[in-house]
């Protein structure tokens, strides 16, 4: 897959989501994880059992102000928000770094400020904040990684789908 990511938690209020949020962005080739206003203890979590803060860079911050990306790496924000763009119609840049907020809340409104894209699942409700991180990671390797297009239907065979370079989706093309 072209370009890298990162993912991280403001406010963070259940180690054991943030232990199963890291151990996915690991398993999907996260390049880095982070904390916001948060305390993480891999020892808490229990859930990371990768240990992903060993084995990629893992960066705390006190505040949002504090935050620091690598060098043209974009900030999305994963919220459930009216004005927040839809996950089936947003284009990933290839270097970006996913923010979620507290399970019991919301992203702070100076984070929400600080980033270059808000987004959402559209779901009916908010959903875990582990799984609402899968999903996006999910599809920024559908829409970014090279795969094959999928069969038109059960019977049909995926060598008989039109050729689409690169296997992204043709709206959602770099």
């Amino acid at each position: 897959m072209r370009g890298f990511f990162g993912i991280g938690v403001e406010g963070l209020s259940k180690p054991m989501n943030a232990g199963n949020l890291f151990r996915t962005a690991h398993a999907f080739g996260g390049s880095f994880v982070f904390t916001i206003a948060a305390t993480y203890s891999v020892n808490a979590a229990r859930s990371d059992t990768s240990k992903t803060p060993h084995n990629l860079p893992w960066y705390t911050y006190d505040s949002p102000a504090e935050l620091s990306l690598p060098t043209g790496c974009q900030l999305v924000g994963i919220e459930l928000l009216d004005e927040a763009i839809e996950l089936p119609s947003f284009r990933h840049p290839l270097r970006a770094a996913y923010v979620l907020g507290p399970e019991m809340g919301s992203l702070s409104p100076a984070l929400v400020a600080r980033c270059d894209h808000v987004i959402k699942i559209p779901t009916s409700f908010c959903v875990n904040v582990g799984v609402a991180g899968a999903i996006v990671m999910y599809d920024r390797l559908i829409t970014l990684g090279k795969f094959a297009e999928r069969p038109l239907s059960p019977l049909a065979r995926a060598a008989t789908a039109p050729a689409n370079p690169g296997g992204r989706h043709p709206k959602r093309s770099l």
